[in-house]
């Protein structure tokens, strides 16, 4: 049974006129906006409240209780139903004070609609994680995986329609081959139930890739030795799809997963949590948290939060038992249908699954880094910390007006004290290649000669070419820097002596530092560009 009630509270109050229940439930702490700023839980309401105003509280807990102006109330049975209110509310209203799980959205659904001829779509979820809509669901996918699957891929390789309503007639996409009509050709809709269990199967994970591949391939040889060439053809373009998408599809496989690891440190105010995900004995993931201790925010409250998104394994393996086992225990095992245990290792495997992970954290903590810069490292393998990263630019308006431009980034961050601009003079004509590497001497020929200090990393926008146009201009002058580029299309990040781009997450925030530089550099030469043409 769930009820609610609510008071209100002015800056300054008097605890003997306030009214709190003292059953199990959450509050909702609200800002003089009547916006949601916090929400708890509390075995008794009462005792959980009253201790936010008292004097031993830590600071940034201290600028939450300044900004309440009203608490409102939701009585439930038991602690264990208030866990789990708790949660999802969180996931509706997303309190600026509680933990905040940046990657809850990384996993994606796929639905197969239940249409006379199905369509393949995404399944859009509601913030409480309600599937909306009718149709069969698939997942989860990776977020990186689920957009290559979604866009278009798996529809082509199995001939589903993307039409809404089916049309009068055979559309655009029949004719580019990537459907076969159902709505107009009597062979499609016979064939059309044949395309969906083949495409299931791959959803379902019933038939591995590989398996699909030789049936195809055998299909094809058949055509090719019946001299039906045109039917052969396309089997092989088929094969050719379902390669691209062997190599860059990802899924999150459910069934089977047995344990998952996490480690927390704290640090003066702020908890740091690294999770290593071991599916079938297989370390699938990694992710880390950062989060601040603001009232009720622990190690429990964010286990309760993360696995309202993320599939629960029968294991959580820990470094020390978070506060209410018991009631997390019970609460997963209800979910799942399955018992679920928080476990600290003494030793073994388990034991040094942990100990690395502590490790990590210790790593994180003793860089005193951002965060984003440690993985910028890890990710592209760089010899050190990109505490200062300067990114190179070209802006051309015809053959009149190029210029070149450099943003400084400290620590993450635009430093525009140290932001560059650079009218191209040695070269005639559009040639980025030749304006790169005069901007390149330029700028560290001038560093060397003055004995200034030189950045951790390079930045070009551009490709591979702009890379190599930038490496053999430091060559020139005796520099040696890390240097990489950036490819605006596709956001592939290219390093020297390494033939093929990387990728990194389009979300991450190791990526998004090199896109705000990138992005910078454009702006301040764009604008210095403009500014020429106008004199």
């Amino acid at each position: 049974m769930i009820t609610k009630s609510s008071l209100n509270i002015s800056n300054e109050f008097d605890l003997s006129k306030i009214t709190i229940p003292t059953r199990s439930g959450i509050y909702m702490m609200k800002d003089k906006d009547n916006k949601i700023i916090y929400i708890g839980k509390a075995k008794n309401l009462r005792n959980r409240v009253r201790s936010y105003f008292t004097k031993n509280q830590n600071y940034k807990t201290q600028k939450l209780v300044q900004r309440i102006h009203e608490i409102e109330f939701i009585l439930t049975d038991n602690e264990s139903e208030a866990f789990l209110l708790e949660a999802n509310m969180i996931k509706q209203y997303r309190p600026v004070f509680n933990i905040e799980l940046k990657d809850q959205q990384r996993y994606t659904y796929l639905r197969i609609t239940n249409d006379d001829y199905p369509r393949l779509t995404v399944a859009r979820r509601t913030r409480t994680g309600e599937f909306i809509g009718r149709g069969r669901i698939y997942g989860p996918f990776t977020h990186g995986s689920s957009k290559m699957l979604s866009i278009g891929l798996l529809r082509k390789t199995f001939k589903i329609r993307i039409c809404k309503k089916l049309p009068k007639e055979a559309c655009l996409e029949y004719h580019l081959g990537n459907c076969e009509a159902p709505c107009q050709f009597i062979g499609a809709q016979k064939k059309y139930g044949q395309h969906v269990e083949e495409l299931e199967s791959i959803l379902k994970g019933k038939e591995n890739l590989k398996d699909f591949q030789k049936k195809l391939e055998n299909e094809m040889r058949d055509a090719s030795d019946a001299q039906q060439y045109e039917k052969a053809k396309e089997i092989h373009d088929t094969l050719q799809r379902l390669q691209n998408l062997q190599v860059k599809q990802k899924m999150e496989v459910t069934k089977n997963y047995d344990e998952e690891y996490f480690g927390i440190k704290i640090k003066g105010q702020t908890a740091l949590i690294m999770g290593l995900r071991q599916v079938n004995g297989v370390i699938k993931d990694r992710n880390r948290f950062l989060f601040d201790l603001v009232g009720d925010n622990s190690f429990s409250n964010f286990l309760s939060q993360y696995y309202s998104t993320n599939p629960i394994p029968r294991f959580i393996v820990t470094n020390e038992i978070p506060a209410k086992k018991e009631i997390l225990e019970d609460l997963f095992s209800r979910t799942t249908g399955f018992k679920v245990s928080t476990i600290v290792p003494a030793s073994g495997k388990r034991k040094e699954m942990v100990d690395l992970i502590m490790r990590n954290i210790a790593m994180y903590h003793s860089k005193g880094a951002e965060p984003a810069l440690v993985e910028l490292q890890e990710k592209l393998n760089l010899p050190e910390i990109p505490h200062i990263i300067e990114c190179f630019d070209i802006s051309n308006h015809g053959d009149s007006y190029a210029v070149g431009a450099m943003s400084r980034f400290l620590d993450g961050k635009p430093s525009k004290s140290g932001y560059r601009k650079f009218k191209i003079k040695a070269v005639e004509g559009r040639n980025d290649y030749a304006m790169i590497q005069e901007v390149i001497k330029r700028r560290y020929l001038k560093i060397r000669i003055e004995k200034a200090e030189m950045p951790n990393l390079i930045l070009v926008d551009g490709g591979k070419g702009h890379l190599n146009a930038a490496l053999n201009a430091l060559k020139s002058i005796g520099v040696s820097v890390t240097c990489l580029s950036l490819a605006k299309e596709n956001e592939e990040v290219y390093l020297p002596k390494i033939k093929e781009a990387i990728i990194i997450p389009k979300d991450n925030d190791a990526l998004k530092i090199l896109q705000h530089a990138r992005d910078e550099a454009h702006r301040f030469g764009l604008s210095y560009n403009r500014l020429l043409r106008k004199i």
